[in-house]
């Protein structure tokens, strides 16, 4: 019979209490003493009881604080921030960490319908996959919050959610079977299965306690024969009877379609000894003492199951008839199908610093071995087509988005969920965009693989980087299958548009103190120069120089100028109140009269941009893009040749503007068909091109027509998504 609260509690009181999980207690007390959970369940109760059954599991003094804790996160404001300052940051992280899940928890039974039930389940897997890589402490917690609700329901009588208890039978059991924590999964099947179907369980526990007598008669018996038979082969042993589990019965029954009377092991036996020789050695006795059947044996020594659990199973009739089941193990093997093996390597194992996520010290391997069970278990829910009992929800066909992300490993077990098809190098970035850059190899479960490789869920990707470096250019064409991930692709352009912009700021540099060189001003502070000329920095500076769009002359008309002359940061228009005139083109020239205009070659604007007039000696005004740098270093060198101008909005007879895009691409062949194409489809006329190529990068100039530059955005978005090409924008 499971515990009760108050029973739990009486185990906590006597059972001495860690400072940090006092603290934690006394922390929360002031916040859930009068709060209530969804279940019904008063929240200080269930953190008590969450405690001692975490206590029970060998979890350490943090996890158990964190039963609390995380109750209390709803309730403050900045919660992590306020746990961190009175518990540290690996405690307030946990806490946070296991409150999500409550909440992903809570969300994932709200499914309209059997499907969406099916497709929550998975996420709710997903999610915590991702929360035990990064503490194995959450799956522990939630696994003990939802025994102690099933516990609270069972005692109270309270009827339990279908959805809650369909989660806890199709979620939860397996979870704690994937972990390996016997204990705690059967009676997370017996609890559910008694509130799901009571009328079925109520009837298989009275049969069982009406044959109870003579059960525990028969196994009296069978110990004392095997303790004496035992002590004569001098083999140190302790035997004791095992409880079969009524939803066990109960699964027998249906996938063998027997009756409760021809149930052959309802009478079990332990026999614990002290090393794996003696675990042989007790079978030789048991088998010479009784008929074995050969069909019910299994060695779990020499053949672990995937979770890690060890022991042998045989089964014997006795000289009267009566069937027994037999486990023999180790006492670790008994201590690790107790608690688990994910209890016991993160809370005996530690090292010296104690449990602290992926960074502690200990047996990577065990760690590896426990998150491919949880990546087994999400899959397996994703696939399997089982029949739980009768009131839980049905599992159902896979979920069609379940297949298009997969979960690999770290060395350190860290879980990484990628989109399916990714490669090591998709896996590199996904963990830090350096380690991305440096990627040179990678090992796939210890085996070296080339880069393409596509990844499958459930391997551990060790890479294999350069001291220093970058990326390679093949990793952008899409062709050669470096990289999935639009992120990781990101990455690696940006790597190559600074590395572009720190080539152009170089030879800025070297043009802009060449020219200092010539006027005779090389001590003329650069900073100084920039800000003088609109700059922010003389990095900003350079790289214009660089791209050819700053005019040296500028520079020199600048370094010859009074030092006294007026500033003016942004060209100043006359007040917006004077009618504006219509001119003979396309800009009108605000409060003037019938002036020749002439569009700026060094921006080349067109409709709908923002513009501005400067009044030039002999041409009239000169209209340029109110953000032109070349039009602001004028203006602020004459402000009072800066003249207001606007387009004149005229339909008929629409005239068409140059305007000048940039591109930026890893040179191929085909490059500018491909590029051309785009124009030509979204029917732009190019009316000139140049290019030019630095290593294997191209720049390439476009002059194209256009009525309204509107369009371009579209444009520019299409000749980006061209294979090789890092930027398209317009000059």
């Amino acid at each position: 019979m499971s515990p009760s609260l108050s029973e739990s509690a009486r185990v906590s009181e006597s059972t001495p209490v860690d400072p940090r999980i006092a603290q934690a207690r006394a922390y929360s007390l002031a916040l859930i003493d009068k709060v209530v959970l969804e279940t019904g369940e008063s929240a200080l109760e269930h953190a008590d009881g969450v405690r001692t059954i975490l206590c029970e599991m060998g979890a350490d003094a943090d996890a158990q604080a964190a039963a609390y804790l995380n109750l209390v996160v709803p309730q403050l404001a900045h919660p992590q921030d306020q746990l961190r300052k009175h518990f540290g940051e690996p405690l307030a992280a946990l806490a946070v960490e296991t409150r999500k899940l409550v909440e992903v928890s809570r969300m994932a039974r709200g499914g309209p319908d059997e499907a969406e039930l099916r497709r929550r389940h998975i996420e709710l897997v997903r999610r915590l996959l991702l929360g035990f890589s990064r503490d194995l402490r959450v799956a522990l917690l939630r696994l003990a919050s939802r025994l102690q609700s099933l516990r609270y329901f069972t005692r109270t009588k309270q009827p339990a959610p279908g959805a809650f208890l369909a989660e806890s039978m199709e979620v939860y059991a397996p979870l704690a079977n994937r972990l390996g924590i016997w204990q705690v999964k059967w009676e997370l099947e017996d609890l559910s299965f008694r509130l799901l179907q009571p009328e079925v369980y109520k009837d298989i526990a009275r049969k069982l306690d009406e044959r109870r007598v003579e059960r525990e008669q028969g196994i009296s018996a069978a110990i004392a024969m095997l303790q004496a038979e035992l002590r004569r082969q001098r083999i140190e042993a302790e035997v004791v009877g095992r409880p079969k589990h009524i939803y066990s019965i109960w699964r027998k029954m249906q996938g063998k379609q027997l009756r409760f009377d021809q149930v052959m092991d309802l009478r079990a036996l332990r026999i614990i000894v002290q090393d794996v020789s003696a675990c042989y050695a007790a079978l030789s006795v048991v088998h010479a003492m009784w008929s074995s059947l050969p069909d019910e044996f299994d060695d779990y020594i020499a053949k672990p199951k995937p979770n890690g659990y060890q022991s042998l199973h045989t089964v014997v009739r006795t000289e009267s008839g009566q069937i027994f089941e037999i486990q023999i193990r180790t006492a670790a093997m008994h201590a690790h199908a107790e608690q688990g093996s994910a209890a016991h390597w993160a809370y005996k194992e530690a090292g010296a610093k104690g449990y602290q996520g992926q960074a502690q010290a200990g047996d990577y391997q065990s760690r590896i071995a426990l998150a491919r069970q949880l990546l087994a278990l999400q899959q397996e829910l994703a696939s399997a087509d089982t029949t739980p009992p009768a009131g839980a929800s049905r599992e159902l066909a896979t979920d069609p988005d379940a297949d298009d992300r997969i979960f690999v490993l770290t060395p350190q077990a860290r879980i990484v969920e990628l989109s399916k098809g990714s490669t090591p190098v998709d896996f590199a970035y996904a963990l830090h965009t350096d380690l991305g850059h440096r990627c040179r190899g990678a090992r796939v479960d210890g085996a070296l693989i080339p880069l393409t490789t596509p990844l499958r869920s459930g391997q551990t990707v060790e890479i294999v980087a350069a001291k220093e470096g970058g990326p390679s250019r093949d990793w952008l064409n899409p062709e050669l299958g470096y990289l999935r991930s639009p992120r990781a692709r990101a990455k690696v352009r940006a790597w190559f548009n600074q590395l572009a912009q720190e080539q152009t700021i170089a030879k800025g540099r070297g043009q802009v103190e060449r020219l200092l060189q010539r006027e005779g001003k090389t001590s003329f502070n650069l900073q100084s120069l920039a800000e003088g000329l609109g700059f922010r920095s003389a990095d900003e500076l350079f790289e214009r120089v660089g791209k050819d769009e700053f005019s040296q002359r500028q520079i020199e008309a600048y370094l010859r100028a009074d030092p006294n002359a007026p500033v003016v940061e942004e060209p100043v228009a006359p007040p917006s109140s004077t009618t504006p005139r219509k001119q003979s083109g396309q800009v009108l020239v605000v409060g003037m009269g019938s002036l020749l205009t002439q569009l700026a070659p060094c921006c080349k604007p067109a409709p709908p941009d923002a513009i501005g007039g400067f009044v030039t000696r002999e041409k009239g005004v000169t209209v340029h893009r109110a953000s032109c740098q070349n039009f602001r270093n004028i203006a602020r060198q004459h402000p009072e040749r800066v003249i207001a101008v606007t387009w004149s909005g005229q339909s008929e007879n629409e005239a068409l503007y140059p305007v000048d895009l940039e591109v930026s691409a890893n040179d191929r062949q085909g490059l500018l068909r491909d590029i051309s194409d785009v124009l030509t489809k979204e029917r732009i006329n190019v009316i000139a091109v140049s290019t030019r190529s630095v290593g294997d990068l191209a720049q390439m100039r476009f002059t194209v027509q256009l009525a309204n530059s509107a369009k371009l955005k579209r444009a520019l978005g299409l000749m980006a998504d061209v294979p090789g090409v890092l930027k398209a924008s317009r000059k």
